[in-house]
């Protein structure tokens, strides 16, 4: 039986790398965004491309995204939760509350619903089960400067993945997670230029191609169910992480 998955973010960035990694290995892939029209370029092509657009913070869009795809598939295998937004780095004191309220609705609560929302149906389905991935970003472990709304939700991201590995258990549904250092992409493309460093001086820093995070996800998501990866740091070898040096 094909698999199915549902990518969150998917037109662009790390979501759109996987969305053609999973169609090329043969997956039914869901494509969720908030412009459709990124979707159905990555969708082009392939039969098997689902576009679901929609705002994975808005909960009755997300119960229609998740009821569309298991009407079509008949079950949904996996959820890779990957949709997030950044905040221009700034000292806390600089960031607003609305640029605060609207990462952590997007990070943290978007997400839980999400993840709800696989769960739910995973759990429901026969044969039960199913996995969820979670993008926790290595902002996760340690924080960039000036970053304390994005860290702050991707902290908040590990949190809901260790609670669903455990709430899932129960129902063949695993949760593991991915954390994403430097991959290339569009947004990332200001660290070639030059960015802030803890100790104030502005580098250059090392990226990588954005197909091994891709690969590194269908890893992932093709374990059988009573094997997890639930932990993953894929990075830029050189970048800072480790203390941020």
């Amino acid at each position: 039986m094909t698999q199915t998955i549902i990518i969150t973010g998917a037109g662009r960035g790390i979501g759109k790398a996987c969305a053609k990694v999973f169609l090329e290995a043969g997956w039914k892939v869901g494509l969720v965004g908030r412009q459709p029209g990124p979707l159905e370029e990555v969708a082009a092509g392939h039969k098997n491309a689902l576009v679901l657009p929609g705002d994975v913070a808005q909960e009755m869009q997300v119960e229609q995204i998740f009821n569309r795809a298991a009407a079509e598939w008949g079950r949904i295998d996996a959820l890779f939760n990957n949709a997030g937004v950044s905040v221009m780095g700034a000292t806390i004191d600089e960031i607003n509350v609305a640029d605060w309220k609207r990462c952590m609705e997007v990070n943290v609560t978007g997400a839980f619903i999400c993840a709800r929302a696989a769960f739910k149906r995973m759990r429901a389905q026969d044969p039960q089960g199913g996995r969820i991935i979670n993008n926790g970003s290595v902002s996760a472990d340690v924080p960039r400067w000036g970053s304390a709304p994005y860290t702050a939700s991707k902290h908040a991201v590990t949190g809901l993945t260790r609670s669903i590995s455990l709430d899932g258990r129960p129902y063949n549904i695993a949760c593991g997670q991915i954390n994403i250092g430097n991959a290339l992409t569009d947004m990332a493309e200001k660290m070639t230029q030059g960015v802030p460093q803890a100790d104030g001086s502005i580098a250059i820093e090392p990226v990588m191609d954005v197909a091994h995070v891709a690969n590194s996800v269908l890893h992932m998501a093709n374990l059988p169910l009573d094997a997890n990866v639930q932990f993953m740091t894929v990075m830029a070898t050189n970048m800072p992480y480790i203390g941020r040096g």
